[in-house]
């Protein structure tokens, strides 16, 4: 399926009135960044990158798309022509998929003719803009459930596709598996489900229920216990199962007090090793809460999928540098918005993570016009993606599942705190004088 209509209609007109201008082809770099993390938070995450890579793959204008833009005269004959051989041939470096970003992180350097860059804005912005901000709901979610998993399942709660991105997104950052199929379908993401409360109420008592489950999946099934009575249907479930049953689900009350009761009933009738497992509206501030609980693993679903409050990450798309003449050779002038609270700051950026000999890291370093000096501790953060037109930068989603899990280990303690708090580490932006030095750009990070 075609992405090339996932476009705003402005991107098309800009195209248009620079073919009329002439600076249609003229070599540009765009550069997609955030300019702050949402309220309170202290680091963000990474994600999409697959997920760009291939809708970019597909975007192409095929003649039904074609067709809708030239009948309603959004663009003339001469850039229909264009459209129709569009493909890519620029190149794109950027953040790797999993890794930690935090306010003015280049992300994505986008570098090609102004036509080419500019039509794939609301592409790239729309996929990273909203898997990045499930990604950074998950990652807290995950380190506050401290090495307990936590199943996705917000699929009910968001767009059909939008839910299938999410479970995706959450996977990388150590969530367990998802409810949704699509997701295990088209990404290799575990899959896993039980029952509702609709399968108990579907039989005449809750055993006739339990027996069916049972005898379908096993003994280490999850039952779910709070359609009634929760003491009842815990007794009923090691009775079946002669104390071994897997788990049990609880899905309302106060997760607290209801968890500690199960367990010690699950003690006293000799199910030792029946895991209690709790859902119902959770997001990170709960499960931070039911630390000293005796709770085996958290479902969360609608807080997942809305980002936890933060549902976009309010990234942006902005011209950096541009061509002095359409020249191929023509050198790169920087460029930048000069606008009240939304200025940029001109040239290609280059990142770096400073790390501290202990592998903590101590701040984000941009260069802007050339990279950062490292030293020994530090870590580039930008790799190829696409380089003249093809894709270099795919990779299986295990590997950005292992980059997230070493990211976090290099965030300080500060950045780990639940509590609303400044971002975890410092961004820094150098530029590389002419004397071989580096300087820090004054007046901070007004993106």
């Amino acid at each position: 399926m075609s992405t090339a209509l996932l476009t705003d209609h402005y991107e098309l007109t800009m195209v248009e009135a620079a073919m009329r201008a002439g600076t249609t082809w003229r070599r540009c770099v765009f550069e997609l960044f955030p300019r702050r993390l949402p309220e309170g938070r202290r680091y963000g995450v990474v994600a999409g990158v697959g997920r760009m890579l291939e809708a970019l793959e597909e975007f192409r204008f095929d003649p039904a798309e074609i067709a809708f833009l030239t009948d309603r005269g959004i663009v003339s004959p001469e850039m229909a022509e264009w459209l129709a051989g569009y493909r890519f041939s620029g190149s794109i470096h950027g953040y790797a998929e999993g890794d930690l970003y935090f306010p003015g992180s280049p992300l994505l350097t986008v570098e090609g003719s102004f036509a080419e860059a500019c039509i794939l804005e609301t592409l790239l912005l729309s996929i990273y803009n909203h898997d990045s901000a499930i990604a950074s709901a998950a990652s807290r979610m995950v380190m506050l459930a401290e090495g307990r998993p936590i199943i996705e399942m917000g699929s009910r709660r968001t767009h059909e596709e939008a839910a299938v991105a999410a479970a995706r997104a959450a996977w990388i950052t150590g969530f367990g598996p998802t409810s949704n199929l699509a997701a295990g379908m088209r990404y290799g993401v575990p899959t896993s489900g039980t029952a509702a409360h609709s399968f108990t109420l579907l039989h005449d008592t809750e055993e006739q229920a339990f027996a069916a489950q049972l005898e379908t999946y096993g003994d280490q099934t999850t039952l779910l216990v709070d359609t009634y009575d929760i003491e009842a249907a815990v007794r009923t479930g090691v009775r079946l199962t002669d104390g071994r049953l897997g788990a049990v689900r609880i899905d309302s009350g106060d997760l607290s007090i209801v968890a500690r009761q199960v367990r010690d009933l699950l003690d006293d009738l000799g199910a030792t090793q029946t895991r209690v497992i709790v859902t119902s509206d959770l997001d990170e501030w709960q499960i931070a809460a039911l630390r000293g609980a005796p709770v085996d693993g958290f479902g969360v679903g609608t807080s997942l999928v809305t980002g936890s409050g933060a549902p976009t990450c309010s990234f942006v798309y902005k011209l950096v540098a541009r061509a002095a003449s359409d020249d191929p050779d023509a050198p790169l002038i920087p460029v930048a918005k000069k606008s009240s609270h939304k200025s940029t700051v001109g040239g290609r950026k280059y990142a770096l993570r400073r790390l501290d000999p202990d592998g903590t890291a101590t701040a984000e370093v941009v260069g802007v016009g050339h990279a950062p000096r490292a030293d020994a501790d530090d870590r580039d953060l930008i790799v190829p993606l696409v380089l003249d037109g093809a894709t270099v930068g795919a990779e299986p989603l295990a590997v950005a599942r292992s980059r997230h899990e070493s990211a976090m280990k290099e965030l300080p303690l500060s950045g780990r705190r639940i509590s609303r708090g400044d971002q975890a580490i410092p961004t820094i932006m150098v530029h590389h004088g002419s004397d071989g030095s580096d300087a820090v750009l004054g007046g901070g990070l007004d993106l």
